[in-house]
């Protein structure tokens, strides 16, 4: 009988494996506590039951079961860096039951529940998503202890301990969420597996899916810098000797002497944005870099340091170089055509790891291929401009896929366009025609790409000469196939956006 009732006791615990991802979001080290609360879920063994019952002559007619209950966990942990930290707490993972009922003429029942609680320690690897968005994946071992509880009735009968308990050391495992409503507060939501003994001689698997809050220590935010003013006092003047008779006291001079108050260090910022793998400098972003030249030039003792981004698509590694040319392109586009002094200006580059939008988005990815220009500032800003009339615009139109025709849509702008050169005989007009990488899901090849993209341009050029009166020594055509995406094409809208004609009008002085 004592076989019996280990059988008919056995609550077994399943479940499906769970995927962890190394990703989470930390900026300092420091020492963080939290609470979660959530649903707990086992999945009691019923064939089990239903076997052992038999094996005792008892016929199952039904089971009920409860495999639900509430679970919660406290928890407490240091972070050592951006990506590790170790974690402990204790969990409560609630109570789980069931209910047999047997057949006559050996009419019972026979109930049995499982309670589990226990201290937890988990390693926690974090790495970010975006600026307030972290995913973690968390490995760990828990000390659970186990409390079992059977009762029967009618001809059902358990000739053991009817409230076996255990405590023993299984391991864990946990993926999850975390946004940082501040730098102190967040908010967690998270999915993890306990594995677990039932006091009768079985393992099984408890999960648990809750939400919770965590609080980090010690977070400190930078105090502003602000710049000194001193207020000098002049030396109290020694009184004028006067004659013996006539003593004549001076009164003390206190003299005001103002100390210019320091500016701030970084005051111009320019951003300039890349195409999708690029690294060249487009017409249109030259004229701010034109800002730059002028700016450091009046100002001879500023300095600049170029800082370039890129999206999250790729590798970490070839993000970083990306960044890295990007910022060099510039370097060198300042030190050849302004002539600034190398030793003044410093490229860096940063790859993925400061996004300033949502890489989920087309929009998100282009503004975070980048450049950023951070500029030592100066007292005086007088002057800061490109030299006058000099201007570039650009004006972008939309294909059709492996179409050249220009779409009627676009007379109106382009005779605005012809209207503007005529107005203005000094300006010039570049066309560049582009092309994408899918129709659909086909794939077009570069050579295909390329041929397209330069008939588009040409058509937009043969436009404006033959129907729009301009002189083709004004207007120049070049295609740049699919060189210079700005969407990675994995959409319609997406494929759309890289079917285009930039015209760009460029005034030299």
């Amino acid at each position: 009988m004592k076989s019996l009732s280990k059988s008919i006791g056995t609550l077994g615990f399943w479940g499906c494996a769970v995927i962890v991802s190394p990703w989470a979001m930390a900026d300092n080290s420091g020492w963080y506590l939290g609470g979660n609360i959530g649903q707990s879920r086992a999945n009691i063994d019923n064939a089990r039951i239903t076997n052992g019952l038999l094996g005792a002559g008892f016929t199952t007619t039904s089971i009920i079961d409860d495999s639900r209950d509430t679970g919660f966990k406290l928890f407490g942990g240091y972070k050592f860096n951006e990506n590790f930290a170790l974690e402990g707490g204790y969990f409560d993972l609630g109570r789980f039951n069931f209910t047999s009922t047997t057949a006559a003429p050996r009419t019972g029942t026979l109930t049995g529940n499982i309670k589990l609680d226990g201290l937890n320690l988990d390693a926690v690897g974090f790495l970010p998503i975006t600026k307030k968005l972290s995913a973690f994946a968390r490995l760990g071992v828990n000390y659970a202890e186990t409390r079992d509880n059977f009762t029967a009735t009618g001809a059902v009968a358990i000739l053991t301990d009817p409230n076996p308990g255990t405590h023993q050391a299984n391991p864990k495992i946990g993926i999850g969420l975390q946004y940082d409503f501040t730098e102190s507060l967040g908010m967690r939501a998270e999915a993890e597996r306990y594995r677990v003994n039932d006091a009768v001689g079985n393992k099984g698997d408890i999960d648990l899916i809750s939400i919770g809050l965590v609080y980090r220590f010690g977070v400190k935010k930078e105090a502003p810098v602000t710049a000194p003013v001193l207020i000098a006092k002049a030396a109290i003047p020694e009184p004028i000797p006067a004659p013996p008779e006539k003593i004549v006291a001076v009164a003390p001079v206190h003299v005001m002497v103002p100390v210019m108050v320091k500016t701030q260090k970084y005051c111009s910022i320019l951003d300039i944005q890349f195409e999708i793998k690029q690294d060249e400098i487009q017409r249109e972003e030259k004229e701010k870099l034109r800002v730059v030249g002028t700016f450091m030039n009046k100002y001879p003792d500023t300095t600049a340091v170029i800082e370039g981004h890129t999206d999250n698509v790729g590798t970490n590694e070839f993000n970083m170089r990306l960044s890295q040319r990007r910022a060099e392109s510039v370097v060198n586009y300042l030190e050849e055509d302004f002539h600034i002094a190398p030793n003044r200006l410093t490229a860096t580059g940063y790859g993925e790891t400061r996004p300033i939008a949502d890489n989920a988005t087309m929009e998100g990815k282009q503004a975070n291929r980048r450049i950023n220009a951070v500029i030592a500032c100066a007292t005086d800003i007088e002057g800061l401009k490109v030299a006058p009339a000099r201007i570039t615009m650009a004006m972008e139109m939309e294909f059709d896929p492996f179409k050249n025709d220009v779409d009627p849509k676009y007379y109106d702008e382009l005779g605005k366009v012809a209207n503007f050169m005529r107005a203005n005989p000094a300006i010039t007009a570049f066309v560049e025609g582009h092309a994408d990488m899918f129709v659909g899901t086909q794939r077009v090849t570069p050579e295909l790409a390329m041929g397209v993209s330069i008939h588009r341009a040409q058509s937009v050029v043969n436009y404006l000469a033959d129907k729009q009166g301009i002189s083709r020594s004004r207007l120049s055509a070049e295609g740049f196939g699919q060189t210079r995406r700005v969407a990675y094409g994995t959409t319609l809208d997406d494929q759309q956006e890289d079917r285009r004609v930039n015209i760009i009008f460029n005034y030299v002085q």
